[in-house]
């Protein structure tokens, strides 16, 4: 893996525009980076009972696993896209589950481009963009999800 890629991965957490989600793995938080815009404990919290927790150092929030798959489809109707840093695995072939899958959970080679594709209700995403980058002696995949119903508006209409 170049350091182009690495960079890449960081230069997609630093910006400020798109909501990242960062899925570190088993036994870790979801760490959710949100443009100033969606800042706030209300929209992060929904419905739920409890706040997440603010993380200074990396300047996200930090929000139990569980919350994953319905933050995924709230970012996707309220700004259009996200990005997903998730671990990968290479030798995991993308396969039936894979594509009949009905959450946003995707960690096998085709980083998501497949995922849900068989699946009638998860039509209104694709992935546009998707790189694989070495961070800290593990892979990691990056991948936009855009959401299909404002993907040809303009910016200022979503």
């Amino acid at each position: 893996m170049d350091s182009g890629e690495e960079e890449k991965l960081v230069d997609v957490w630093r910006q400020d525009t798109t909501p990242v989600i960062f899925r570190q793995g088993k036994g870790f938080p979801l760490l959710v980076k949100l443009p100033a815009t969606l800042n706030d404990d209300f929209w992060i919290l929904y419905s739920k009972r409890s706040l997440p927790s603010r993380d200074v150092q990396y300047n996200c929030w930090k929000i139990p696993k569980s919350w994953f798959s319905n933050l995924v489809e709230r970012l996707l109707k309220r700004c259009g896209q996200l990005y997903i840093i998730q671990p990968y695995n290479e030798n995991e072939k993308c396969c039936y589950a894979c594509q009949n899958a009905i959450h946003h959970i995707c960690e096998c080679s085709c980083m998501g481009a497949n995922h849900g594709s068989l699946n009638i209700d998860n039509e209104w995403f694709s992935v546009s963009e998707a790189f694989v980058a070495s961070r800290k002696e593990r892979l990691l995949a990056c991948r936009l999800m855009q959401n299909n119903l404002t993907q040809s508006l303009p910016k200022d209409s979503t």
